[in-house]
């Protein structure tokens, strides 16, 4: 009577904990395509050990066979089995080598379970776009981490009663809730345009040993963008080689000087305010101008040269005498109107905006360093949106990644419509600055960017880099190229930055000729219409 009435609750309790257990059941975590549906990323069925150290007979033999296999210490292993559970990890997610090697064993109390297992079939490729997950399938970097929520699923359970040697009976399951799986993502990136990209990318960062480099590819019409890439990457697959410097999305999470590639700002303004003329001229004091106590220098010395060729030829003095026609409020205003005071808003963690000054707080001699692209910071992104809007006939486009979430049937469940932004400049002015940076390539300081089969438009810039005392650096550059194709109806527009290379460092010589090969080769995989180069207008 007492043990069946009085304590009954107590031994009812007892029991069902030896006997009934909930098993979670692990969604699949949701693939991630490319725009044409390529795989990204998916998640492959991969084995797991695991022991119950109440049923290993010999601990210390379990121990020494299991750890070379394992690639673990004996003594780790030996504490996993001396834990006082009915159920220990031994390790995850291991090889169908180690996994046979193991059953092969036939050790009483090790058993091996199915798990799901991150997978990225092109290793490197947009590793910072894609991002990593944990041993548990859970977002922690890149896209996998932004839309985690959406990619992870729903785990589901079943309710049921074991024998005891802890063996589920699948005949007396008494409840089961299925698993939900993840939603699947679909990219604006192109496969093919990002393996170019990192391509001729990497050809330039080994060539010359540069500290980093980073590349974007966009669609100026939509914003879409078709590659994003930085160095030093990693493997996806194999986390435990990831060299630190590899870690972050350069293109995003780095901001820098500019240099002359944001002489695209000045230039831009002086059209739209009407300040100047394509055929205005200006003395650009054979590459020494003294203004108070500083002195503004070019990289090679000019005479007298037109708006034009101030720009073509990338003149220090000349962009200086130009910005003095319109002033410091103007310029602050174009830089706000192309978006270098605020984040572009793309769908990835971590984006910065700059640490750029309000015109308050401008000084003396700001006019004379920010029009060339000092004393000012942009981003990769930033300067993808910026020429993005001369290429779009003057109106900004945000940048999309991520084009839609589908479902394992191919239902749409969530879009992400194209985000236009607002309009930089009148359409008259866009149509002359296309034409400006075409001279750039043609006949100025872009040769290298030049391409056989079409009229392409951009820009240089190789920007000093600060040292730790705040002075400028004699030996540490960046060197960048931004630029669209084709100039008549821009189809991509590409921004090119190479970190501290040795030897060689402008940015016409270094990033110039990563822009030609991306440019040239992705124009024809879209089969974009050529032109004649030299073609006018």
């Amino acid at each position: 009577f007492y043990i069946q009435v009085v304590r009954y609750p107590f031994y009812s309790k007892v029991a069902s904990q030896q006997h009934v257990v909930s098993t979670e059941i692990m969604p699949k975590r949701g693939a991630i395509f490319d725009r044409n549906m390529r795989v990204l990323a998916i998640n492959l069925n991969s084995d797991s050990v695991f022991a119950n150290p109440y049923f290993v007979k010999d601990k210390r033999k379990a121990a020494r066979s299991l750890a070379p296999i394992l690639k673990e210490s004996e003594s780790y292993i030996s504490q996993r089995l001396s834990k006082d559970k009915g159920f220990v990890w031994l390790k995850r997610k291991i090889t169908p080598q180690q996994s046979e090697a193991i059953k092969a064993l036939k050790l009483d109390g090790i058993e091996i379970v199915k798990e799901s297992k991150r997978y990225y079939p092109n290793q490197s490729m947009a590793c910072h776009v894609l991002g990593t997950v944990d041993i548990d399938n859970t977002g922690l970097e890149g896209l996998e981490s932004y839309y985690n929520k959406y990619l992870k699923g729903e785990a589901g359970w079943i309710i049921g009663t074991q024998d005891a040697k802890r063996k589920v009976l699948e005949s007396y399951q008494d409840q089961y809730i299925p698993s939900k799986n993840g939603l699947n993502l679909v990219l604006t990136i192109d496969e093919v345009i990002q393996h170019i990209a990192e391509r001729e990318l990497k050809k330039m960062y080994e060539k010359y040993h540069a500290k980093g480099a980073s590349i974007m590819v966009m669609d100026p019409r939509n914003g879409d963008v078709l590659a994003l890439a930085n160095l030093p990457n990693y493997d996806l697959n194999d986390l435990s080689i990831r060299p630190a410097d590899a870690l972050r999305n350069r293109a995003i999470n780095d901001f820098f000087e500019p240099g002359s590639v944001f002489k695209i700002v000045a230039a831009s303004a002086a059209l739209e305010e009407k300040a100047v003329d394509l055929a205005d001229t200006f003395y650009c004091e054979y590459g020494e101008w003294h203004v108070g106590s500083r002195i503004l220098h070019d990289h090679k010395p000019h005479g007298t040269l037109t708006f034009k060729e101030v720009i073509e030829l990338s003149s220090n003095i000349g962009t200086a005498k130009v910005a003095s026609r319109f002033g410091a409020e103007k310029m602050y205003e174009y830089m706000k109107a192309f978006g270098f005071y605020e984040k572009t808003g793309i769908d990835l963690p971590g984006e910065v905006a700059g640490m750029n000054r309000p015109v308050s707080k401008w000084s003396k001699v700001s006019m004379l360093a920010i029009p060339m692209g000092h004393e000012v910071t942009t981003t990769v992104a930033q300067l993808a949106c910026a020429i993005s809007a001369i290429a779009n006939d003057g109106v900004m486009v945000r940048p999309r990644i991520v084009k839609e979430i589908v479902d394992d049937d191919g239902r749409v469940v969530k879009e992400f419509p194209v985000k236009t932004g607002r309009r930089v400049l009148s359409s008259d002015t866009a149509f002359k600055m296309r034409s400006l940076l075409m001279g750039v390539v043609q006949q100025g300081t872009g040769k290298k960017a030049k391409i056989e089969e079409y009229n392409v438009g951009g820009k240089t810039g190789t920007a000093q880099k600060i040292e730790p005392d705040g002075t400028y650096s004699h030996g540490k550059f960046v060197g960048s190229f931004i630029g669209f194709a084709p100039v008549e109806k821009p189809a991509l527009a590409v921004v090119v930055c190479i970190d501290e290379s040795r030897v060689v460092y402008y940015g016409g010589d270094v990033a110039a000729p990563v822009f030609r090969y991306v440019v040239d080769e992705s124009l024809k995989y879209m089969n974009a219409k050529g032109t004649i180069v030299g073609q006018r207008l």
